[in-house]
């Protein structure tokens, strides 16, 4: 992060350099307004979150930016995978198989991802500080003061919060709230791993969401040799464990037969990332002075890949409100009233599914990979991020549908049940890896979005 000397008041202050915060700057910086990114982690650095919904594709055309992603190492992502942990059951679809056919898109390395989203609202024009805000002196329209850790004072007339899971504003005015169904919290055990086992052919990019009942792996491949690989379970299991939890993906592999079996030739590090705080709410997303993008708005479970192509759809919509009431194009509650509608419209259609996502009745019948009346082809329509800016009538009552059949399957069976597969209860097998440098950091509160 480069240094620049505060003059006058900024236009907008964007605390946090993510694709959150870059894409805001960035359209921000090219309609003429004068942004601070204010950033307290040197980049390049290490994320996850690397696999990008389909509506990522169409977002990186719109946003110009065609030619600097093609110039990252990444992955072609055509559909996804469901499977159990122990292989007996397997789903593999293709986005365009969905009710509302989505376009490919990509898993790619973040810190490689976030540093050219960075880099091109440098080159738009946006300014740059590597700080940590301290403390939000003022948070009123055309009226912000903040104080970074060296004292110093800036001033700006609207904030935009992309400080993800550290929630700026949200801890500032005490908006953060977990969701009320105690199921939702999770901790995932994270860290990218070389030469693990990919599917064949156009499917060698598919994430592969691997299950068990007390959670679920990822399995991501980013570029032509390194995957990242993950663990995600409630925390009340953890803690019942005794297990470091820097060990934790270690031993989850060790117990899951078809990861032992995709990773039987993989290297990595002897330890994990860990990551925690999953499924909360910073409601109202936007208020006097501030606009919350990103995780500082909400955080989904990492189930499906929603983070960075939600930040950066919330983003570009903040950006072109406070473009418009920094020109006097729109009064500032008309803004803060289209912005929330956002994002309370397309995050409500998959807090629901991840709920469902935990129960072994929707899992049965997701893996049967058809239904009536089309529901599965909806289902994949939402996972591939078919819901901005607000979800078809075509998807909602057919995802609506899907979970009434869900709740009926439970006590009159419309499928064939499949037994589950319990992580706890399966006997460890010898999974060693070979070990390479160890990370360089191990967080109890890593990035996930």
């Amino acid at each position: 992060m480069t240094q620049e000397s505060q003059e006058g008041k900024y236009d907008a202050l964007i605390v946090g350099a993510g694709p959150a915060g870059a894409t805001s700057a960035m359209l921000l910086a090219r309609q003429g307004l004068n942004v601070l990114i204010i950033e307290r982690a040197t980049f390049p650095r290490f994320h996850i979150g690397e696999s990008m919904l389909p509506r990522m594709g169409n977002l990186i055309e719109e946003l110009g930016l065609t030619e600097a992603m093609a110039s990252l190492p990444q992955v072609p992502k055509l559909g996804a995978e469901f499977v159990m942990g122990d292989g007996s059951a397997a789903m593999q679809f293709t986005f365009r198989s969905g009710l509302l056919p989505g376009a490919p898109t990509f898993n790619v390395e973040r810190s490689a991802f976030d540093q050219m989203l960075l880099e091109q609202a440098r080159l738009a024009g946006a300014k740059t500080r590597q700080a940590l805000v301290k403390e939000i002196l003022e948070l009123e329209d055309e009226n912000v003061r903040v104080r970074l850790d060296d004292g110093q004072i800036i001033e700006a007339r609207w904030l935009l919060d992309c400080s993800g899971q550290s929630t700026l504003v949200g801890k500032h005015l005490n908006l953060r709230k977990p969701m009320p169904d105690r199921s939702l919290q999770k901790v995932a055990y994270f860290q990218h791993f070389q030469f693990v086992d990919r599917l064949p052919g156009d499917q060698s990019g598919y994430p592969s969401i691997v299950l068990f009942d007390e959670g679920w792996f990822w399995i991501i491949a980013i570029n032509e040799t390194t995957t990242s690989v993950g663990m995600v379970i409630h925390p009340d299991t953890a803690r019942d464990l005794d297990v470091p939890a820097n060990r934790m993906l270690r031993w989850g592999i060790a117990r899951c037969p078809l990861l032992r079996q995709r990773m039987a030739q993989a290297s990595g590090p002897e330890l994990n990332h860990v990551a925690a705080n999953f499924c909360y709410t910073c409601r109202p997303y936007a208020g006097p002075g501030y606009f919350l993008v990103g995780d500082s708005a909400a955080f989904l479970d990492p189930a499906f890949s929603t983070g960075a192509t939600l930040a950066m759809i919330e983003a570009t919509e903040a950006a072109l409100l406070v473009t418009a009431m920094a020109r006097g194009e729109m009064i500032a509650g008309r803004a803060r009233s289209r912005y929330i509608s956002l994002i309370e419209q397309s995050t409500g259609i998959f807090f629901r599914i991840i709920k469902g996502f935990y129960t072994h009745s929707f899992r049965e019948l997701f893996l049967n990979g058809a239904g009536p009346l089309q529901v599965h082809k909806a289902i994949i329509s939402v996972l591939a991020g078919q819901v901005f800016p607000r979800p078809a009538w075509a998807l909602r009552w057919r995802v609506w549908f899907f979970h009434l059949c869900v709740w009926m399957n439970r006590t009159l069976p419309m499928v064939a049940h499949r037994k589950g597969f319990s992580l706890l209860q399966s006997p460890p097998q010898a999974w060693t890896g070979a070990t390479t440098s160890e990370p360089e950091e191990l967080l109890e509160a890593t990035p996930v979005g």
